[in-house]
């Protein structure tokens, strides 16, 4: 091998890759290496493109130490766009850009400059794991060429010992053309979930296509048809979008006898948490209630809600946070029959097929990955009462890919596409803190804590489908609110003995209110969306979907908020004039922050029904639970110390009218039949 060229080496690598038939053909007159030789030449030290020799001799000799945990994984593959521009590298004394497997950089005047990066990472399975394997700077790609370098990554992988059971690529058409060229049949009459390698072999591994994506692209055969026929059932995209646009919506209750009030009328009003997945059990709840209350809008959607139910069922067996196991097996093949005899009879408006129009590619998606689930649960599970070998249904999705993708983001320090240069010296950064060992399967890594949705899963959410039909207008807040979100809140010992202390206690939940609102426009995660607002489960059984309701154009916060809220005042009030007269509002922030913490200390946990949510963190500094309290602190204190600011008002000192209120939180609730939901 080494007697080759740097020339004749990344010839045999491109010929290879992008036309594996041409380069049989020419084995037979030039004396070129095996394929499975050219692994050698596509890896690299020192985070340059091709596979990462750092990476695998890591993982080899996690491997002869015999850590079985290592022993099988799946690969997924993935792709980042980039800037097609020429870059001059000073160190290395070189231009960069152009196109480099791993074999040596295209350096010519004709060579072709980099578009994207392909990104390939080995995640365990029966432990969560994951290997960054390398990547490869292309100009451009066919499922052929992926097709080619999986095998190479494969092989790759084989050669140190560890086995690989499964492949996953996104649900398009390159990732539908990678499938075919391995050896993939997607026909729901004939499909093949495996493919072989070394090919001719006995090993069979399977192929997923992201559960993700084939989301997206059902949603998108949803909104495109508006309806379908289930055997009778009728789904309705308008329903969803109903369900999406219910800003605030007032109804009429009548109260019961046990409420004390039997006979009245009270009204109460309902949000949508924008956080939440449209295919979730919380939407299906949350559809079947409007249906109950006897809202028209929602009238006749129970085909919509059966629908949603079955999606959000197929979306647990394959992001379940419990390892596969042979006593699953039933469930889920019951689960995946049901979902083919749905998704075979699905039909258009005009009685056509859906499996068969242009919007398929999502349906038969979950089809492939039905069956590949079934082998691997028939074939790599023991029974039960037996020492498992189980599986973690998320190594089948690209989630861990998505998630170091988006720490590459960060280190690139730019929203849009990177040059060659910047994501490569991202890439060498991340590399360079790069852990193998084990992790909680639910936790995302170097991904912000707020963020917890991935880009594709934000795509998916009530709020964006919101988005599409009802752009949300600037930011703004009800009349009442400047009057009441914390303009009665006194700055000084003297202002408190002359101020009414219920009007004190009343403006404290009105700011409160007015913090969960702001956090709320940002958070992409339900379950701390809904944690910041007051619920009455004797009232709704809907989950976090509908979540919220105002009296008086007042949000009612949480009792945990509150209670945060509440010694972040007590602490301004003791503690405000430390560092004044710094004029970085963040460093001016810091110390009270810090106090604030230190007064929490100790206390009982805020949020106690969404503890284990928020802890699922790796660190306590990156979890739920205190980038929450940190971010309601942050909120709360800007508020009271710039209130003109955030409330747009150069006068704020008018006459105002708040109602009383009271009620048995650490809050108070309003008046009446408006009890807080």
């Amino acid at each position: 091998m080494a007697d080759y060229s740097p020339e004749m080496r990344q010839f045999a690598c491109l010929l290879h890759l992008y036309h594996i038939k041409a380069y049989d053909y020419l084995r037979k007159i030039l004396p070129l290496p095996h394929p499975y030789s050219l692994t050698n030449w596509l890896s690299n030290n020192e985070a340059a493109a091709g596979f990462s020799s750092e990476v695998f001799l890591r993982l080899q000799e996690k491997v002869e130490r015999g850590d079985q945990a290592y022993r099988s994984c799946a690969v997924l593959v993935q792709d980042v766009s980039l800037q097609k521009q020429q870059e001059w590298d000073p160190q290395s004394k070189r231009l960069t850009g152009f196109v480099d497997l791993g074999a040596g950089v295209l350096d010519a005047d004709e060579a072709p400059l980099a578009s994207e990066a392909i990104i390939l990472m080995a995640v365990g399975i029966s432990s969560s794991w994951t290997a960054p394997l390398g990547y490869f700077l292309v100009n451009s790609t066919s499922g052929h060429f992926l097709a080619q370098l999986l095998r190479q990554a494969i092989n790759k992988l084989n050669n140190i010992g560890i086995v690989v059971l499964a492949v996953t690529s996104g649900a398009s058409a390159r990732g539908a053309e990678t499938a075919r060229a391995l050896g993939i049949r997607i026909d729901p009459k004939r499909l093949q979930c495996t493919f072989h390698h070394p090919p001719g072999s006995a090993h069979s591994i399977v192929y997923f296509f992201d559960i993700c994506h084939a989301l997206l692209l059902i949603r998108n055969a949803l909104q495109c048809f508006q309806k379908v026929e289930w055997l009778g059932d009728t789904v309705c995209w308008q329903h969803v979008v109903e369900l999406a646009a219910l800003r605030e919506q007032r109804l009429l209750e009548l109260c019961s006898p046990e409420s004390g009030r039997a006979g009245t009328k009270g009204s109460f009003h309902l949000k949508v948490n924008p956080a939440t997945l449209l295919f979730s059990e919380g939407a299906a709840e949350a559809l079947e209630h409007l249906q109950k209350l006897g809202l028209a809008s929602f009238q006749n959607c129970s085909g919509t809600v059966k629908f949603v139910r079955l999606m959000s069922s197929l979306c647990d067996a394959f992001y379940g946070k419990e390892p596969l196991l042979a006593g699953n097996y039933t469930k889920i093949s019951n689960l995946f029959d049901e979902a083919k005899s749905c998704f075979v009879n699905l039909t258009d408006s005009a009685g056509r097929y859906v499996i068969k129009s242009k919007r398929k590619l999502g349906f038969l998606s979950f089809l492939l990955n039905a069956e590949s689930l079934r082998w691997l649960s028939s074939n790599y599970t023991c029974p039960e009462g037996t020492p498992s070998h189980h599986l973690h249904t998320h190594a089948f999705s690209l989630d861990p890919l998505e998630q170091f993708l988006g720490a590459l983001q960060q280190a690139c320090g730019s929203s849009g596409s990177p040059t060659c240069a910047v994501f490569q010296a991202a890439y060498h950064k991340l590399l360079g803190s790069c852990s193998l060992a084990p992790r909680s399967p639910h936790s995302s890594g170097n991904a912000s804590p707020q963020d917890v949705s991935l880009p594709q899963r934000r795509a998916l959410t009530l709020g964006s489908i919101r988005a599409q039909y009802h752009p949300a207008p600037g930011r703004t807040m009800a009349p009442e609110y400047p009057y009441s979100a914390g303009l009665l809140l006194p700055s000084c010992a003297l202002s408190n003995a002359l101020t009414d202390l219920s009007l004190y206690a009343q403006s404290l939940v009105c700011t409160a209110g007015w913090v969960a609102e702001q956090l709320a426009l940002d958070l992409h995660c339900e379950a701390c969306l809904a944690s910041l607002f007051e619920a009455d489960d004797s009232r709704l059984r809907c989950r976090s979907v509908l979540y919220i309701k105002k009296v008086g154009g007042m949000s009612l916060p949480s009792a945990s908020v509150h209670h945060i809220t509440s010694i972040s005042e007590q602490v301004l009030n003791q503690y405000g004039k430390v560092g004044g007269a710094n004029k970085n509002t963040k460093l001016r922030h810091l110390p009270l922050e810090q106090k604030v913490f230190q007064e929490l200390l100790g206390e009982s946990p805020l949020f106690p029904t969404l503890t284990n949510h928020f802890f699922e963190r790796e660190l306590s500094i990156n979890n739920h639970y205190t980038v929450l309290v940190r971010e309601i602190t942050r909120c709360y204190l800007n508020i009271r110390t710039n209130p003109a600011q955030h409330l747009n008002l150069k006068y704020p000192c008018r006459r105002h009218k708040l109602k009383r209120l009271k009620g048995k939180h650490l809050f108070l609730s309003p008046l009446g039949g408006c009890q807080s939901s």
